[in-house]
Order: structure tokens, then sequence, then C-alpha cells
């Protein structure tokens, strides 16, 4: 079993900057890929971000891309992740999870997940 904690979010206004934290216990952090996915009310939960084992490659959907980044520190068993130039369409309860296998954009391929961390972006 394995637990997963989010913090850092908050309010901030469009254009402003946000660091997500994912803090990882009870399992090896360092053998899985961890991802990122947001879920804004009235819609889906959807794929933003996903990065290696290693931190070696990253991954991010098409909305956020060049925008934020995901990062992870194994040592402290924790990922992260940068939102910059925030826009009012990236208000969404943001979620990190363990990716178990198949495909990283799925939400299907993760199966540990946190309790989700609020990010709301005032226009």
């Amino acid at each position: 079993q394995g637990q997963l904690v989010e913090s850092g979010g908050g309010l901030v206004q469009a254009g402003g900057s946000l660091r997500l934290s994912c803090a990882a216990s009870g399992r090896t952090f360092s053998t899985n890929f961890m991802g990122w996915f947001r879920q804004a009310p009235g819609k889906e939960r959807e794929f933003v971000a996903a990065i290696t084992k290693s931190g070696s490659r990253t991954f991010y959907a098409e909305s956020v891309k060049g925008r934020f980044t995901i990062s992870r520190d194994n040592a402290k068993s924790t990922v992260y992740l940068q939102m910059n130039s925030l826009k009012s369409e990236d208000t969404a309860v943001y979620y990190c999870a363990t990716h178990r296998g198949g495909s990283l954009y799925s939400r299907g391929s993760y199966d540990y997940w946190g309790q989700g961390t609020q990010v709301t972006v005032s226009s």
C-alpha cells in the first residue's frame, strides 16, 4: 500500500505561478512513473503531466506544455508540478498518482491517488 499527499494549491491571479508537491510514503517511490491529473467542476479528470522513474523523461498535455514542469526528487519521495503563466482554465483539483502500467495519458493506468489539492486562478 502507498499514500500520496498533495500540497501547494491555492488562489492565484492569472499569469501567476504555483508549485505543487506530492509526497509519497509506504512504497518504493523510485520504482514508479508518476503522474499529475486535474479535474475541473463538471468535467472528467484529465492528464496533465508524467515523469519516468529517474526523471529523465517528461510528458505533458498540450494545454500545459511550455507552462508546467514536472520533476521529482527520489531521495525525498516527492514529485513536483511547477505551474507558470496560469490561466483561468487551469482552475481544478490537482491529483498526483502512481503509474502501474499502460498508457501514461490514461487515468486507468494509475493505481494510487492522492486526495487532491485545489488550484483556483482568478482572471
